[in-house]
């Protein structure tokens, strides 16, 4: 692969997908990367993961732009859309395939679920289709062979994180059955194509960091930093999202949601800055940002 960029700053990113606007705790995450990247004097890019298309909502996209905007947060150079994408993941799909690390797969949701081990939480692929196609069967998805010693990394802010992908993961999708290529493939493209030197998002995202790990490795692209933030949950312990009836971000009075999400992130902000313009409340945020005083956990209530 040589897709990748060699940034001579840091450059960090906020990625949302465009299912729904923006809420508290969406706003977590792109606060916290915007902190990180401005206080370290390097840039900040927005990339649309608008690749899951059938869950895309129209006009979702130019909301969430519009909503950093009225926040304060601008971005730098061109916002990048997934799903204008598929030339380059197909490419990076075409190396696995060279390298033997990837394989076609016939199996349906239905039969994997009757066949598979349980991992942390989910399904793992059995293999099935690890040695070959079954006799009648055709392919329907890519997945990549899953080998090696477990990954070991150390996230800022969680520490060391430690995953057997074999017995976490198993075998998993990089293009899935509607010929979609999956997530995990197409960020670890994105953020080695983009230069990210640092990865700030959720700590939902957390587990999933070994896959990426375990990708950029094989293609050869650089891993970046990471920074898993605690994800903002409610009363119920459900993290905050559209499916949760988190409410949408106000574009007209963001003042006080920002401080929420200084207070959430343990930034403890003077009272007075809630007054304050937005120039004002950023160049206090920035200068006063101390990534090491957010707690070291996975969730947190609002």
């Amino acid at each position: 692969m040589t897709d990748a960029v060699s940034p001579s700053t840091y450059r960090g990113r906020f990625a949302p997908s465009p299912t729904g606007p923006l809420h508290f705790g969406s706003l977590v995450a792109a606060v916290g990367s915007y902190l990180e990247a401005r206080a370290r004097g390097g840039e900040w890019l927005v990339r649309m993961e608008d690749l899951d298309l059938p869950r895309v909502v129209p006009g979702a996209a130019e909301d969430i732009l519009r909503t950093l905007e009225a926040y304060g947060m601008g971005w730098d150079g061109e916002v990048l859309y997934q799903s204008s994408r598929d030339e380059a993941y197909g490419a990076a799909l075409r190396e696995l395939e060279r390298l033997g690390a990837a394989y076609p797969c016939a199996c349906s949701r239905k039969e994997i679920a009757d066949s598979s081990l349980v991992g942390s939480g989910e399904l793992i692929y059995p293999g099935t289709c690890r040695s070959g196609l079954p006799a009648g069967r055709t392919a329907r998805a890519q997945r990549v062979r899953v080998e090696g010693p477990e990954i070991v990394f150390q996230d800022r802010l969680q520490g060391l994180v430690r995953q057997a992908l074999q017995t976490a993961a198993g075998d998993f999708v990089v293009r899935r059955a509607d010929g979609l290529f999956a997530y995990q493939l197409a960020v670890v493209v994105d953020d080695a194509a983009q230069g990210i030197t640092e990865v700030v998002r959720g700590a939902d995202l957390l587990d999933s960091t070994p896959r990426q790990i375990y990708l950029q490795r094989l293609l050869g692209l650089p891993t970046p930093g990471y920074l898993h933030l605690p994800v903002a949950v409610n009363s119920a312990g459900e993290k905050l999202s559209k499916q949760t009836l988190a409410p949408p971000l106000d574009k007209a009075n963001p003042m006080p949601i920002l401080m929420q999400v200084l207070a959430f992130l343990h930034q403890a902000p003077p009272a007075e800055l809630a007054d304050a313009d937005l120039d004002s409340f950023w160049r206090w945020a920035v200068a006063h940002w101390q990534p090491q005083a957010v707690p070291q956990v996975r969730i947190m209530a609002t």
